[in-house]
């Protein structure tokens, strides 16, 4: 049995998954991912976090073990990785 194919039909399903694409909107971001991306959008713009307990607890929701004498900084850098792990995962 032969099959027919019309020579058109691989480039419109290329261009209806194209078209498709535009209007599947995501998933929005967890609740602790946001409030992370706050915080370092915060610290970008000159902030200053006033309690590390705060900061440790947003580590600790994404999922990160942080002890409690952990130096703020070290703490705010390893949630900036972790927010860039999952926005590559997202893509």
């Amino acid at each position: 049995m032969i099959l027919y194919r019309k020579p058109g039909l691989l480039k419109w399903l290329k261009w209806l998954k194209w078209l498709k694409g535009l209007f599947v909107t995501r998933a929005p971001l967890p609740p602790e991912i946001l409030r992370a991306k706050e915080v370092i959008a915060a610290i970008d713009s000159g902030g200053m976090p006033l309690n590390p307990a705060t900061i440790n607890t947003i580590a600790r929701n994404l999922g990160l073990e942080v002890p409690r004498r952990a130096p703020v900084s070290d703490t705010i850098q390893r949630i900036r990785m972790a927010v860039e792990r999952s926005q590559h995962l997202r893509s």
